[in-house]
């Protein structure tokens, strides 16, 4: 998961190929409440692991809950109608599909409960939840500000002989949290009445659903009236499969209907979700299909690829799909005309204001945008050139990032900044990683950045350091060599002339990673291998092969990968990535490389001396700045940067300041 300030993404042009989707973040954390609801245990597969249901299990737990996990299952021992703990605090986060459903339980249960979220939760209205569970006797009392959180929940004297009201048009969690909550109390038949008009509809059946498979069958007429049958008990199912999140899948629905028009054979093939999902956001499909997209279903697979282009401007009726709405507004960025959004009031009351923040960041990329209090409308720039280059906020609100992605595919070929890349860990938390491995852009359009220097000079943490601020792809070039000569020698090979076109193939098709520290190759950590001795000396014997070092040129250039890339090595500027966007060449003195050698080794238990180690250190300048092929030197158009006296933190803040300066933002 990206834990960057930001992601910078390159403009991009197609896309193709496979993803699988995370598991709904409603099914998700609905079916984790039921299972703690009733007796027994309850086994849940592909759960979504995400910051929402983290939130959930966590309160679960505090409450008594016995939980297993093991990767995306789940097994709870339910806790029947009363918690083990029943004087806890629960901190919510800003997961409503936790806090509102919670809080209905937890009221009807009783006890003393203390339930607080982040800043933004304390803005999330529940007032009509807790209007709707006073009048069956629940005692809460709002300890902020009336009608939102923070809540304490004391002992309820229920009374259950009258019809409870509830408004359906500010959020349907609402009401699903009362279906879910009342059969705990159901020694009657408990009638809910809807006042208003019930907005989320396609949310309410997946509550009813799921109630179903636990053995509660609610009685609804239309929807306005629903009744929580006498006697109702909660079954576990036993098992349970999580269906992959409908939301999630609206990105790469539009993907497919922008990105996969230049190659008539690419699609984008989404698994783990079919047309036949019980969430109502699956009719994003429609949506995009009007808009132009060519989508077919099997089971639990959708494909899409683009139809019409340039997409088609609609005008819909967005009740059903309140979520996956907002990346209709982003494919209007590439629709002909004005598509108009409505019926969409509940974005006032999510994570933020997304009427007004999908308004605000439209028109910074050169949109048109007319805002109402429940609609957008959205014209796209006219022209290409009338696009602009825009940095995203994001509002820690995830749908915002991951929507706003799509507009790296801008015909002006401008990249986009994404802001607080992370907040997508609310329900998808790999959205960008899965987005990366499905598009496609040319070599030139991917920054590069490149740090060279002499040996010891801090290249190679300095490069970490700058990929892990950017979120970009490393290359330690450095390390190519020794990774190759350790898996020649692992395959067997000969390590001279004999064997060199065997180990330029070999090179051609490795897969190594820089990852957090470590250097994996097939997945393997090789990182101490690759530094001992004799790994070393292999090193040096395959690289005087001139096939060797021609494969490993190519698979350097290999490492160039979307978003970005930062690589350190001798020559990255000068002959490896010659037309990089920022080129650093470090040049610390002789001296002090040596005193930082020294107290590494020392640390690590092994003798030196500072005289020997700078006489090494300027014989191994001299050989490097003398060689025939890639002598080191900076080039032409490099910055270069001294960093005897500065600190890392130093270097990298300076680096980063030069590179801020080279983008359009």
């Amino acid at each position: 998961m990206l834990s960057t300030p930001f992601v910078d993404l390159p403009p991009l042009q197609s896309a193709g190929g496979t993803v699988t989707l995370p598991g709904s973040k409603s099914i998700s954390n609905r079916v984790l409440l039921l299972s703690a609801l009733c007796q027994g245990t309850t086994t849940l597969h592909d759960v979504l692991e995400s910051d929402d249901t983290r939130v959930m299990l966590t309160a679960l737990r505090t409450l008594g809950c016995s939980i297993t996990q093991t990767g995306n299952s789940v097994t709870i021992e339910g806790l029947g109608s009363q918690p083990t703990h029943t004087q806890v605090k629960l901190f919510m986060g800003n997961a409503g599909t936790a806090i509102r459903p919670l809080t209905a339980a937890l009221a009807l249960m009783g006890g003393s409960y203390e339930l607080s979220g982040v800043p933004r939760m304390h803005e999330r209205p529940i007032g009509d939840l807790v209007d709707a569970l006073r009048q069956l006797g629940c005692q809460i009392d709002y300890t902020g500000k009336d009608g939102y959180p923070p809540l304490h929940i004391g002992q309820p004297q229920l009374k259950l002989d009258a019809p409870i009201q509830v408004r359906g048009d500010v959020s349907s969690q609402f009401l699903t949290a009362l279906l879910m909550a009342l059969p705990l109390v159901a020694k009657q038949d408990i009638v809910i009445d809807v006042v208003g008009e019930l907005i989320s509809r396609p949310y309410i059946e997946i509550t009813l659903n799921l109630l179903a498979r636990f053995g509660i069958r609610i009685q609804r007429d239309g929807w306005q009236r629903f009744t929580v049958p006498a006697n109702s008990q909660y079954q576990s199912p036993g098992t349970l499969f999580v269906e992959a999140d409908a939301s999630s899948a609206s990105y790469f629905i539009a993907l497919g209907a922008i990105a996969t028009g230049a190659t008539a054979s690419k699609t984008i093939k989404i698994l783990g979700l079919g047309a036949d999902s019980i969430q109502g956001d699956i009719r994003f499909i429609e949506a995009a299909q009007a808009m132009g997209a060519k989508v077919v279903s099997g089971a639990n697979w959708l494909e899409v690829s683009q139809g019409s282009w340039p997409l088609k401007a609609i005008d819909l009726d967005c009740n059903h799909i309140p979520d996956a709405a907002m990346t209709l507004a982003v494919m209007a960025l590439y629709a002909k005309g004005t598509t108009s959004l409505r019926n969409i009031a509940s974005w006032r009351v999510k994570e933020t204001d997304r009427i007004a923040a999908m308004a605000c960041e439209l028109r910074k990329l050169g949109a048109t945008v007319v805002e109402g209090a429940d609609f957008i409308q959205v014209t796209p720039p006219a022209t290409a050139s009338d696009w602009k280059a825009a940095t995203i906020h994001t509002y820690d609100d995830h749908r915002v990032a991951m929507c706003f992605a799509l507009a790296a595919f801008n015909p002006a070929g401008l990249p986009v900044r994404i802001e607080d890349p992370k907040c997508v860990a609310k329900t998808f938390p790999d959205y960008f990683e899965a987005l990366f491995s499905l598009v496609q852009t040319e070599p030139q359009h991917i920054p590069v950045l490149c740090v060279d220097g002499p040996t010891a000079s801090g290249k190679g943490t300095l490069a970490a350091q700058l990929a892990s601020q950017l979120g970009y792809h490393l290359l330690d070039s450095g390390a190519l060599y020794r990774i190759t000569a350790l898996a020649a020698s692992q395959a067997g090979l000969m390590l001279d002339i004999s064997g060199e076109a065997a180990i330029a193939n070999l090179a051609a098709n490795l897969e190594i990673e820089f990852k957090d520290d470590q250097i994996l190759l097939s997945g393997v950590d090789v990182t101490a291998q690759i530094r001992l001795e004799a790994t070393g000396m292999l090193a040096s014997q395959i690289s005087a092969l001139p096939k060797v070092r021609e494969a490993l040129v190519a698979l350097q250039h290999s490492f160039q990968r979307v978003p970005g890339l930062v690589a350190d090595g001798r020559d990255m500027g000068t002959v490896i990535f010659p037309d990089a966007t920022l080129k650093v060449f470090l040049t610390a003195s002789a001296e002090q490389r040596a005193q930082r050698r020294y107290k590494q080794l020392i640390s690590k238990g092994n003798a030196a001396t500072l005289d020997s180690l700078r006489a090494d250190l300027e014989a191994r300048d001299a050989r490097d700045m003398s060689r025939s092929a890639s002598p080191l030197k900076p080039a032409q158009d490099a910055k270069l940067l001294d960093n005897s006296d500065l600190s890392v933190d130093a270097s990298v803040d300076l680096v980063l300041n030069w590179w801020q300066s080279k983008q359009p933002f």
